[in-house]
């Protein structure tokens, strides 16, 4: 199952999910002007971060709205990164966010686990209701795809929401994880997770413990490191056994080489250098 290679990638390469959420303005003038269009550059950018980092990162999580911002071409560079991060036997999370029903979702589940858009996970919202889940489930089921599906996110505004104290005196965000995780029992791999994981923010830390270990078999999708201003501490939370979960850092290493002098002729390997620094710092509390 997907859900097991994910797991044995964190247990080979640790646990950083380098996030491809690629604003044409992180990439350096000389990729730019190497290049024929806006398409070619951010590929090419994502390229040069995916050769560099492959070995050190777990996975990719690609945010379709920096492509879809930049029209066809952005388009086109959303389907060849995708394509590149299977070329080169990594994994790819879409984060894509769908939270509608019925028809619409399952032409969204059509999209993004087949075709020119094909990925491996994909992150849906519930909060529409849980049936938003189920046009995706027979790709889980027989297409050998998972889900990280929204249950508390690392944005200020998650408390407008989430954070809301249900009849069960507990807060709805805590009610919806219990959902998943039941719901995930079904699809479970041999390392005891399930392919219907979920997104756990690290940047509000209330109940991080119960957490993990009320939701023992849910995978987590972990936002929130770095840039947000999640820590390692705040990570190890979420993790059991260093493992159990995946944490997204986006700016924070693709925007590495600025920090770094000369850093736009070698920012592929600077983006490497954060990723190690980040993986290790991670490990250390396991």
């Amino acid at each position: 199952m997907i859900i097991d290679k994910l797991y044995d990638r964190v247990e080979e390469k640790g646990n950083v999910c380098v996030g491809l959420d690629t604003a044409l303005e992180y990439i350096p003038d000389n990729v730019v002007k190497s290049c024929g269009s806006t398409g070619d550059a951010v590929f090419e950018f994502n390229r040069s971060i995916i050769d560099s980092t492959c070995d050190v990162a777990a996975c990719y999580k690609v945010q379709i709205a920096y492509y879809e911002a930049l029209g066809m071409e952005g388009i086109r560079a959303y389907s060849r990164t995708l394509k590149y991060i299977k070329s080169r036997d990594s994994i790819a999370i879409a984060d894509i966010k769908r939270g509608d029903i019925a028809k619409t979702a399952e032409m969204y589940a059509k999209a993004h686990f087949e075709g020119d858009f094909e990925s491996d996970f994909i992150t849906v919202n519930p909060y529409m209701g849980f049936d938003t889940i189920e046009p995706y489930i027979p790709y889980v089921t027989n297409r050998n795809k998972g889900l990280f599906v929204l249950i508390r996110t690392s944005n200020r505004g998650a408390r407008d929401l989430q954070f809301l104290n249900t009849e069960k005196n507990k807060k709805l965000y805590h009610v919806v994880g219990e959902k998943i995780n039941e719901m995930g029992k079904k699809y479970m791999g041999n390392c005891g997770y399930s392919a219907i994981g979920g997104v756990i923010g690290c940047t509000h830390q209330e109940e991080g413990s119960r957490l993990r270990s009320s939701l023992n078999t849910t995978f987590f999708l972990i936002p929130g490191y770095g840039a947000q201003g999640g820590t390692a501490e705040d990570i190890s939370i979420y993790l059991k056994d260093g493992n159990g979960g995946v944490v997204n850092s986006s700016r924070g290493i693709l925007l590495a080489y600025r920090n770094e002098e000369n850093g736009e002729e070698n920012y592929g390997e600077c983006a490497r250098k954060q990723c190690i620094k980040m993986r290790d710092d991670i490990w250390k509390l396991r």
